[in-house]
């Protein structure tokens, strides 16, 4: 064992960038750990991954695979074909991964093949609906995985019922939290609710963008029918995903969205943004009434937030933002939707508690058991 613990650290997608920006952070002040950041390119829009890198203060990649668009097969498969011989390369002694996208299997599953030790932060998530790509990723991923770091205690349940073993589960925290908590107080300062015109005016939050939603024109269109009804009495901003933008255009259902200048002195409705920063977003979120989102990370942070989270989905694979937080799911009936916006905006929204652990110190505590299993166990290396 030599005296530094080389940690490879994946990123691939934006919701990845929320969740490595805490532990890189924290590895590059931990003496013991030399941390290489390696990005897939599985997101490809670098104007916008490098806004996420800009403003959450992850330094540049060391290496960029720059995969790029593709179906699943094809972008997994172009992953592993370019991470394997970097992992040859640099021999690090762990590699880690984060959530539940593409790029987190792939270099997950290479990594093990080669006999390299892989830590999977949010590990042990499940939505039990196999019909949606995250949860395959996430249950071959756990399943391959030597270290597995939890955000929740459901999730101890579910790692057991599959046959892991207790000891290479850890619980944790989230890491997402860190990052919201160490960002709130910087997002203050952004000037988007202005921007938009929205200033001195209440609105709500949406985000779209699962396949189950938005690639269905009727599913797309009974949603977008409950969030007019809701925009008649409080504006919804929504900024809009690439994928989401193109399937609205082939559906036709363009005029159920507002355009600019928008027109906040009529009867309200859905005013569209092109993609935002993180700061801009947590601003929005932080000030929204409510929030409507198909999203698992806007559930665990609208819930950290105090906001009422409407969940359109008919699960999630966070159930603690439902048990303790305060998150609804409302799946994509329509009633349902309107009914529970309704309910926020009559004073009667869901109230919730933050989370055992969701306190800012995840990334310390998966950094300290990184260090204690290579230093103190020479468990890695």
């Amino acid at each position: 064992m030599s005296g530094i613990c080389k940690v490879m650290n994946i990123v691939g997608a934006r919701p990845n960038f929320m969740k490595i920006a805490p532990l890189m952070q924290v590895m590059q002040a931990e003496p013991s750990i030399c941390p290489i950041l390696v990005h897939t390119g599985q997101h490809y829009d670098h104007e916008m991954s490098e806004l996420f890198f800009t403003h959450l203060g992850i330094p540049a990649p060391d290496i960029d695979l720059e995969v790029g668009s593709g179906s699943h097969a094809q972008q997994t498969a172009q992953i592993m074909q370019r991470f394997e011989p970097v992992l040859l390369k640099h021999k690090p002694d762990l590699v880690l991964v984060v959530g539940d996208v593409n790029s987190t299997i792939a270099c997950a599953l290479t990594a093990s093949k080669l006999h390299i030790k892989v830590a999977h932060v949010e590990a042990g998530l499940r939505s039990f609906d196999r019909r949606m790509p995250e949860e395959i990723n996430r249950l071959l991923t756990d399943a391959i995985s030597d270290y597995l770091f939890i955000t929740e205690e459901s999730a101890i349940d579910n790692l057991s019922r599959e046959g892991i073993p207790a000891r290479k589960i850890h619980f944790v925290g989230n890491v997402m939290i860190d990052t919201l908590l160490k960002n709130t107080k910087k997002a203050e300062s952004s000037d988007i609710i202005g921007r938009l015109g929205f200033m001195n005016q209440d609105y709500a939050l949406l985000t779209l963008h699962r396949p189950a939603n938005v690639d269905n024109r009727e599913t797309l269109e009974r949603i977008f029918s409950a969030l007019r009804r809701i925009g008649v009495r409080i504006p919804i901003i929504f900024p809009v995903h690439p994928r989401t933008k193109k399937q609205i255009e082939s559906f036709g259902l363009t005029c159920y969205l507002s355009r600019p200048p928008y027109d906040l002195t009529g009867s309200g409705g859905i005013y569209t943004t092109p993609p935002l920063g993180y700061l801009d977003f947590l601003k929005l979120m932080s000030n929204a009434e409510f929030v409507l989102t198909d999203s698992g990370g806007m559930q665990e942070e609208a819930t950290v937030l105090g906001a009422p989270c409407i969940t359109l989905r008919e699960n999630t694979e966070r159930p603690v933002t439902v048990s303790s937080g305060t998150n609804i799911l409302v799946g994509t009936d329509e009633e349902l939707i309107v009914a529970e916006g309704l309910k926020v905006l009559d004073g009667k929204g869901k109230q919730g508690s933050i989370p055992k652990l969701w306190d800012g110190l995840a990334a310390q505590r998966i950094v300290d058991i990184i260090v204690s299993l290579y230093v103190k166990t020479n468990e890695l290396g």
